[in-house]
């Protein structure tokens, strides 16, 4: 019996270690492909939980932005964006963009969509969304809820072209994600707990498009 038990568990040990060596190179082969993408950008291999590595790297004084991919439509994607990204949405310091793959990358953003309350943080995604605009010659269409906390004529001076529904800004902005490219979204700095529902932490999951939360760097000493 003894020798039977041994034998299960150093069957399991060489699965383990067959499986972590697998793990290690599919992570190396997945770091050569983003190398080849982007050539001038530095690499690092970590070992351990993904959420917290991203996020120990996220914390360094120079990352303003930490991307991470996720696929599926609407009804499923709150279950394949994964508990990485959406750690990321809750706790990162920096602005965090939820990438699916486009319908035709050669011409992505085409049509960009921010959303736009009045706050300072709405400001900030405009300006961000109006860049994308400029610099890829896309569209853009800046939406608001008049139901959600909303400061018309604030909102108005931000986006002077705003669209303005009734219904919730969740709802508008995944409806405005169908027929756009990019979701650009202010955060108001909520972290951890207190970001839980928020409407860039519940519009990322639910978006057709990829969606951009931006959140403010942290002012100087």
């Amino acid at each position: 019996m003894a020798a039977a038990n041994f034998a299960k568990a150093a069957q399991a040990g060489m699965a383990a270690t067959h499986a972590a060596e697998q793990l290690q190179d599919d992570a190396e082969a997945a770091l050569a492909e983003a190398r080849a993408l982007v050539p001038s950008a530095p690499g690092k291999l970590v070992i351990g939980n993904a959420a917290a590595a991203l996020l120990r790297e996220a914390e360094s004084d120079e990352t303003t932005l930490v991307v991470v991919g996720s696929h599926g439509h609407r009804r499923t994607a709150a279950m394949l964006l994964g508990t990485v990204a959406l750690a990321l949405l809750r706790d990162a310091p920096c602005s965090v963009l939820i990438a699916r793959d486009p319908t035709e990358p050669e011409t992505w953003p085409r049509a960009v969509v921010v959303g736009v309350d009045g706050s300072r943080e709405s400001a900030l995604a405009v300006t961000v969304a109006r860049e994308f605009a400029d610099r890829f010659e896309a569209s853009v269409r800046a939406v608001a809820s008049t139901s959600d906390h909303f400061d018309a004529e604030l909102a108005r001076a931000i986006a002077p072209e705003l669209e303005e529904h009734s219904e919730g800004a969740v709802r508008a902005l995944v409806a405005a994600s169908e027929s756009a490219d990019l979701v650009v979204v202010g955060s108001r700095g909520l972290h951890g707990l207190k970001a839980l529902g928020s409407v860039s932490e519940r519009v990322a999951p639910q978006a057709q498009s990829s969606v951009l939360v931006m959140r403010e760097a942290p002012h100087e000493p």
